[in-house]
This record gives structure tokens, sequence and C-alpha cells, in this order.
């Protein structure tokens, strides 16, 4: 099978690399952007660029008609009831932040906020720090052995004094589909708020907010083939209204004197000063990019990949997989051998990995691991690609050992 992906040569960053030699696998760290996103980012720019929400002349009327524009694409991809449940910040990190500054008035010292052992650090060090700052306790989920959040061990440790739930959807080290729904269903029979970490599983496939039923998901742009800059927080309209404000500043203003001040609701209230325009404008145009495709043919090119490369190093002696990846990526270390060094020598044989902790040291450190060697896929990735990783690999690992 020759794996060729029909929808290479729409991404001028991956044919820019190709001509220099350089293979890229490192997609769930970000991803290239198609002509469409880079179309749109110039057009913004190229166009007469203003500011959104505060003006009456014609730029500014054309930037915010464009900008919310891309939060209706926004809504419409995550099937959300209403486009306000769509928050727009600079980050998927930001989100997390403005989640963890946002919901501290609910929570009481002995309160629990529940994580599991794979969270990136995202999704991690602001609740960890909640939890410091408010004398809380963070529970963490322990897996499975296939890396999967043990279900039976969650039961057990989501309990009354839980208040959130927050989880990966995806992991970006091990590749594994969570359980969402059924932990989703253990923390809200408990009433607490759940917060799923999208920034990986959005990529993949269509996401029902309605249907998966957290309080709130979270996902960024530069991976979802959109500009960097950019976050997406969703929020059910009444998870929404229990955030207070964290930032501060124009626009996010319904009254102010100099003594106090009223601010908007959601989505305009969580969206101090100037926005990112262009990406978010950019993200909009990723969207409507990926919705032109044959999802089908998307879905399959990614698993005929996978499969691909999962076989490959199956079949490589000293190579140890971590976990059981289903999607995208794979992660593995080789018996003897530095992740770091053999990261070099790819480098300098022109294939792009990502080496190290992945933004979830304490998952690697579980794990008895310093770092792993993480090759991730994007739908523009082919057979070829492949190939040369696996003889760069193969090159590599015989002057190591």
């Amino acid at each position: 099978m020759s794996l060729i992906s029909p929808w290479r040569a729409d991404f001028p960053g991956i044919l820019a690399l190709e001509a220099e030699g350089q293979t890229y696998l490192d997609s769930a760290a970000t991803a290239q952007k198609p002509q469409a996103v880079l179309d749109a980012l110039l057009g913004y720019y190229a166009g007469g660029a203003a500011n959104v929400h505060r003006a009456q002349h014609l730029p500014g009327e054309r930037a915010t008609r464009a900008f919310e524009g891309a939060r209706s694409h926004i809504a419409h991809w995550l099937n959300a009831a209403d486009l306000t449940q769509i928050v727009l910040t600079r980050g998927a990190t930001e989100a997390f932040n403005l989640l963890a500054y946002g919901l501290e008035a609910e929570f009481q010292p002995g309160d629990e906020i529940v994580i599991s052992a794979l969270e990136h650090h995202a999704n991690l060090l602001p609740w960890q720090q909640l939890a410091l700052r408010r004398q809380l306790k963070l529970i963490v989920l322990p897996l499975d052995r296939s890396g999967l959040i043990d279900l039976e061990q969650a039961a057990r440790l989501i309990g009354p004094r839980t208040r959130l739930l927050a989880v990966s959807q995806l992991s970006n080290v091990l590749g594994c589909w969570q359980p969402l729904r059924e932990l989703i269903q253990l923390a809200q029979a408990q009433g607490a708020l759940c917060v799923v970490d999208g920034a990986q599983g959005v990529v993949h496939g269509r996401h029902d907010m309605q249907a998966l039923g957290c309080d709130f998901y979270v996902f960024s742009s530069h991976k979802l083939y959109g500009p960097d800059g950019v976050g997406v927080l969703y929020g059910r309209p009444d998870a929404l209204q229990r955030l207070q404000h964290w930032q501060f500043g124009g626009e996010m203003v319904r009254v102010a004197d100099y003594q106090a001040a009223e601010f908007h609701s959601a989505p305009l209230g969580f969206e101090a000063g100037t926005p990112p325009i262009a990406g978010v404008i950019a993200l909009g145009a990723s969207l409507d990019y990926l919705a032109g495709l044959d999802a089908a043919a998307v879905s399959g090119h990614e698993a005929a990949l996978h499969a691909k490369l999962l076989a490959g190093l199956a079949v490589r002696e000293g190579i140890r997989l971590l976990g059981a990846p289903q999607v995208a990526l794979a992660s593995f270390v080789v018996d003897g051998v530095h992740n770091a060094d053999l990261a070099h020598l790819l480098t300098e044989q022109g294939i792009a990995v990502r080496a190290g902790h992945h933004c979830a040291m304490p998952l690697l450190k579980s794990l008895g691991l310093a770092g792993a060697i993480r090759v991730s896929l994007g739908l523009y990735n082919d057979g070829e690609d492949l190939q040369r990783f696996f003889a760069a690999l193969d090159q590599a690992l015989e002057l190591l050992r």
C-alpha cells in the first residue's frame, strides 16, 4: 500500500520542508497549516486590519463579522447549542488557567480535584496550584496496563468530596482514547464539574459536546491545522455562569467607573483586551477546510498510516512501545539507547520527531523513564514519510548500538 495523501499539496509548509529534505513527524506538538489558513491570515492583514466589537467603521465591522463568524464555525464543529458557549482564548493553556482561577470560589479546604496519571502539564499544573492555594486534595486516577484510566479505581476514588474531574480525551504520549463517558457519569453522579482536555482528541473526528456531556472542553488551534496563539473553551451555559472573571481590561466591561465595574457574561466577559483576531479568523478557515474533506477518507488514511507505523516498530528489536496507541501517534523507547541521542541522529537525517517527557513528566516518571521518542502523524503524511523514518531509525540504531 502506497499510502499516498491526497491532501499533501494543500500544505505549503510540508512541501517546503520536503524540499529541504525534512520529514515532519511531530504533528501532535503542532500541525502544519493548509493554504486556506495562510490565505485567511493574509486576507485579514492585507485587507485592512481592525479591532473587533468596538468600532462602527467598515474595517471594524468587517473584522467583527469574520471573528464572530469563526466563533459560529467552532460552535457548529462541536455541536454546541449556542455560539455563546464558545470562549476564545490565547491558547489551551490559558483556557485551563481561566477555569482554575474562574472556579476557585467553588472550592473549600478539603475538597477534591481528580485528574489522571496521564495529564499534560497544561491540565495538571493549574489544578495542582489551585489545590495548593485552597488547601484541596489532588487525586490522581491510575492507569491500567494498556494506558487507559482504570475505571474500577476511578469509581473508588471519585467520591462525595470530589468537586471537579479534569481528564484528557486522548493522551499525547500514549495515544489512547480514554473512557470519557463513564468517567463523566461517575463525576456527575457526585455533583462534580467535568473538564476535558481535547487538545489531541479534537484533531481526529468530530466530537459532539451535547452527546459527550462534559461541562467544559478545551482545545488549541495550532494542533487542529490552525494558527498558534488561539485556544477554545467550550462550556455548558450553567457551568459558564459559575466562572468568576479572572482577567480584566477592555471590552469585557458592561459598565465601569473609578470605584466599581460590571462585566459581561460569557463569552465576552472572559475575552478581555484585544483578542487574537487574525488567528481566530484563520481557525475558522481551518475548520471550513476540514469540513470540506471526506471524513471517512481522512480517518481511513490516518488508520492505515498508523498501522504501518506500529507494524514497523514492532519488528525492530529492542523497541518498547508505550501503552497501546490507537490513533495518529506512537511513543517508544529503545533498550540501552537514550532518547535524546536517538533524536539527535534522526534530526541529522532530516527526521523531525519529538523526544523528552512531552510535557507529561509525571507520567514518564511513573513509567520509570526520563523521556521517550514520539512519532505523530498528520493527514498530510504518507507512506514515504514512514519509509524515510524507518531507514533513518535503522541507521541511527546501528550507530548507537
